[in-house]
């Protein structure tokens, strides 16, 4: 156990410490140093790697991109292939689809080439050389056919689509068309030949599958064999349009007229049947002159058709010209009603718009709403002409403006009128100018225009084909009754007496002119007998109860006279004459007071009467406002005075300072 202990003693004693731990640590450093480095190029690498791995990266992002881009971009262009390949062949489909409809709703006039003897051909005279003549026949007439009648209301319309047909060489775009047209269509062919006779030659034209029709003739009258045969093609294929056409040619065709729409008023369709009394309302009454059974067949139509405008629109003009005025308003109204309406309308868009005007301005007129005629009549003036409309509105404007009382307006309104194209025109000027100057006061004007007017209406009529009857019976009540008043006004009561005795007593305008005639004779029980006549045949116009007025105020019956302004204000409140001459009964009352009322009503009608504003004045006088009166006084002589009135002017500002 010593020696142990000594032993380990002797160990112990040799060990150091410090030397053990710096060679421990010399060591360690040595080893650290080396992991150290080890650590850092594995740190090297590593980042190395992460360089290298982040440069693919990018590389692998920028081909992906580049990839997606080009896969987008192949996408893209796969679609717009397909979209460019589904939208040919949508509009492929559309373009058959509309083929197909064209085809369907195709009405048109196709004239095949005609077979002709060889020599003829050969002088240039083909088939295709004929077709063509024939076609242009058939478009003259086909635009010398202007009706109301709108071209969708015929079961066989061409309109304006006429053509020869040239046979192509193969299949084309323009023959595959040909083939669904004459497959699904409705078009009208026309073929024929012309062939060789022992008297000279014969030509045949047949549409569709119909016998055909033949004329025959010399050579040298082909023009005139084949304005025949077209004739004969446009009676067959469009009877009321070739009816129109032969209205146009005058009296030497008029029996075929009536015997064409005859036939279609008995056997055609419905349609057809109403268009046919239509056009014989038409014939009787601009043709024959016989009013009468005009009305009678425009009630046939509308017994088939209740709302057929153009029977209404047909009545309000044969009853005006018969001198139905309460007729004619209430045809006028229901032209109104249906053209208004949300009605199919059978008729043409020109038509329908100048019918609607001229009838507003018929039921604006018959109520003696001047102003607003008047409006409609410059309406009318401005759109396209259709059978005179336009001069119609013109010359409306011009009678507007005498009834207003506004003579300065009226006459630069007639000045400014163009001249006359023709003696029809002519005519409907001096008609105009008479009644114009009778609504002026213009007296003696009115009564010098009559004698010339019948010879110079007379001419102008023969030259539009109408009947001399129709002439005399539109001047007995629409020019004579103004003649035979201005007559009596200037002093001729005998001669307008003859005169007016030769007028319709159905006749409103004539009975109130018989009325005038006996007021100026100072017959006051013949005025009133002719009076209650022509009220009680237009209760609804306002014109009779105010000149009825007008009579007994004349004769100093004021209670009797107000009375009658009372009925003509209720029936045309925007009429100024009732109120005027009602505001001068006042006055006469010594009710000047309610009197002012009437004049400032009246006003707002007639704002340039200078009547109107020299009674105002002088009911301002009496009611005390002596300023007020000399603004009314200074505006009527600013306007248009009769000689009296204007005397009566002079009188008042003279004693009233």
């Amino acid at each position: 156990m010593a020696e142990s202990a000594e032993h380990n003693r002797g160990r112990t004693s040799d060990y150091d410490p410090g030397a053990t731990w710096l060679a421990l640590n010399a060591a360690s450093r040595e080893r650290a140093d080396a992991f150290l480095e080890d650590q850092a190029k594995l740190v090297r690498e590593q980042t190395e790697l992460a360089r290298l791995q982040a440069e693919d990266l990018r590389r692998e992002d920028k081909l992906r991109h580049w990839s997606l881009i080009v896969h987008h971009t192949s996408d893209m262009m796969k679609l717009a292939f397909e979209f460019s390949i589904a939208l040919i062949f949508i509009a492929l489909v559309a373009a058959i689809a509309a083929a197909i409809w064209s085809a369907v709703h195709d009405n048109g006039l196709v004239i095949e080439a005609f077979s002709v003897p060889p020599d003829m051909a050969a002088r240039g005279l083909t088939g295709q050389v004929v077709a063509t003549q024939l076609q242009d026949r058939l478009a003259a007439m086909q635009a010398g056919t202007d009706s109301a009648r709108p071209a969708a209301s015929y079961s066989n319309n061409w309109g304006s689509d006429i053509k020869v047909v040239i046979p192509d060489t193969g299949v084309s775009v323009g023959e595959i068309y040909r083939y669904l047209a004459a497959w699904l269509g409705n078009e009208t062919h026309i073929s024929g030949e012309i062939y060789r006779t022992p008297s000279g030659i014969a030509l045949t034209a047949r549409a569709g599958a119909d016998g055909g029709t033949t004329v025959t003739g010399a050579e040298g009258d082909l023009a005139k064999l084949m304005q025949q045969a077209a004739e004969k093609i446009y009676r067959h294929t469009q009877p009321y349009r070739y009816a129109v056409y032969l209205e146009q040619l005058g009296p030497d065709r008029r029996a075929e007229v009536r015997e064409v729409l005859d036939g279609l008023a008995a056997g055609g369709s419905l349609r057809e049947r109403i268009w046919a009394h239509i056009g014989l309302s038409t014939f009787y009454g601009f043709l024959e002159g016989n009013e009468a059974q005009s009305i009678a067949e425009c009630e046939k139509a509308l017994a088939l058709d209740p709302d057929f405008a153009l029977a209404y629109d047909d009545l309000d003009l044969s009853q005006g010209n018969l001198g139905h005025d309460e007729a004619a308003l209430a045809a006028a109204r229901a032209v109104v009603r249906v053209l208004q309406s949300n009605a199919d309308i059978e008729m043409s868009d020109r038509s329908r718009a100048v019918a609607l005007l001229s009838a507003q301005s018929d039921v604006a007129f018959a109520l003696n709403d001047f102003a607003a005629s008047r409006a409609f009549n410059q309406r009318q003036a401005l759109l396209p002409d259709y059978a005179g409309s336009v001069e119609g509105g013109r010359e409306g404007v011009v009678e507007d403006l005498a009834l207003e009382h506004d003579p300065a307006a009226a006459l630069a309104a007639w000045r400014a009128l163009p001249a006359a194209v023709d003696d029809v025109q002519q005519g409907q000027r001096s008609e105009t100018k008479i009644v114009v100057d009778y609504w002026l006061g213009n007296w003696s004007a009115a009564a010098a225009g009559g004698p010339p007017l019948e010879a110079l209406m007379q001419k102008a009529i023969r030259g539009a084909g109408a009947s001399p009857t129709f002439v005399r019976q539109l001047l007995s009540v629409q020019t004579w009754p103004y003649v035979a008043g201005a007559m009596a006004f200037a002093g001729d009561v005998t001669g307008a007496r003859t005169l007016i005795a030769t007028t319709p007593l159905d006749c409103y305008a004539c009975l109130r002119s018989r009325a005038q005639i006996e007021t100026a004779a100072r017959n006051w029980r013949g005025a009133d007998r002719w009076f209650a006549a022509a009220t009680a045949q237009g209760p609804s116009i306002p014109i009779g109860w105010s000149q009825w007025g007008g009579s007994k105020l004349l004769r100093g019956d004021l209670a009797g006279a107000i009375a009658k302004f009372a009925i003509a204000h209720d029936k045309g409140p925007h009429f100024a004459d009732p109120l005027e001459m009602w505001g001068e009964a006042l006055i006469a009352q010594n009710r000047s007071d309610l009197a002012l009322a009437k004049f400032a009503e009246a006003v707002k009608f007639a704002p340039n009467w200078g009547r109107l504003h020299l009674k105002w004045g002088e009911a301002l006088l009496w009611s005390g406002d002596r300023d007020g009166a000399a603004k009314q006084f200074a505006q009527a002589a600013a306007l248009s005075l009769t000689q009296a009135e204007r005397a009566q002017l002079a009188r008042v500002r003279i004693f009233h300072g």
